[in-house]
């Protein structure tokens, strides 16, 4: 399978991507310390009958961004909705993970373009899991300790992994170095604060906008999850009408990492029903 580094400039900002398969096409859009690299047990499975674009939004992954750069929610989604003008696509299905599904559900509110949704532990406002650490990070004293300590904090980055896994035992080789070197590129800090700065405004605006989402929605969910509370799901589905849920046994807060053949079987079998590949 051929994958592609790709670019775009959504308004003056460099968005890097990677691209395979052919077919409609299918975003992947990580969560917050997250990129395409999330996405390389899955990429494989989806490219086989779909032009497969994992992005790197600005301030993630492999695309830089300025320490000042708008890292919201609704920014990010408005970066979204031009990249898919620019790149002339009518509709499209999104995989989307956790910040990164609340980025999907705002996209999917106010654009017709958003043809279906399958969600991983998506953000929502129904779960306080992580709320006393963001509004710590948030806050000036939070923030400033934060900037201070990132370079030590590398060597945090195994145990904040093993938070993510129902079963540290699981995690994939290669998997800590991935996700170290893009959280110690330069100005990362600045990035993840800005988005934590806007969290709880963020909500506020994710909360209305689910009940506009139109497209069929798929939550999948980790019943170990630690970062996104699973009981969530409920009041999601009750605001998303048609929405169907499904849990992955004893995986945590990255299941298409975890168990990557479940996640991509479930997903791909939601995207045969609702939005045909032929």
């Amino acid at each position: 399978m051929q994958v592609q580094q790709c670019r775009a400039e959504i308004n003056g900002q460099q968005l890097k991507y990677l691209q395979a398969g052919s077919g409609p096409p299918l975003l992947l859009v990580h969560g917050l310390l997250g990129g395409s690299f999330c996405w390389r047990f899955n990429i494989p499975a989806f490219a086989q009958n779909r032009t497969v674009l994992a992005l790197d939004l600005p301030g993630f992954g492999e695309s830089d961004a300025p320490r000042h750069l708008d890292c919201s929610m609704p920014a990010q989604t408005e970066r979204l909705a031009r990249l898919l003008e620019d790149l002339a696509f009518k509709q499209v299905d999104i995989v989307g993970s956790s910040w990164g599904g609340a980025v999907a559900i705002l996209l999917a509110a106010s654009s017709s373009r958003v043809r279906s949704l399958v969600l991983a532990a998506p953000v929502n406002p129904w779960s306080a899991s992580g709320a006393r650490r963001v509004r710590f990070l948030s806050g000036w004293a939070g923030g400033t300790l934060l900037r201070l300590t990132m370079p030590a904090l590398q060597a945090l980055h195994p145990l904040a992994l093993r938070r993510m896994y129902g079963d540290p035992a699981r995690i994939p080789e290669g998997t800590l170095e991935g996700y170290s070197a893009l959280l110690m590129r330069r100005g990362r800090v600045h990035n993840i604060l800005n988005t934590l700065r806007s969290w709880e405004k963020d909500l506020a605006v994710l909360r209305p906008a689910i009940a506009q989402v139109q497209a069929p929605c798929f939550l999948i969910w980790g019943t170990r999850d630690g970062a996104v509370d699973p009981r969530s799901s409920e009041a999601l589905m009750r605001a998303l009408p048609g929405c169907e849920c499904a849990m992955i046994e004893g995986a945590g807060h990255l299941p298409f990492e975890e168990a990557p053949d479940e996640f991509n079987r479930l997903a791909l079998d939601f995207l045969g029903r609702v939005s045909p590949a032929t």
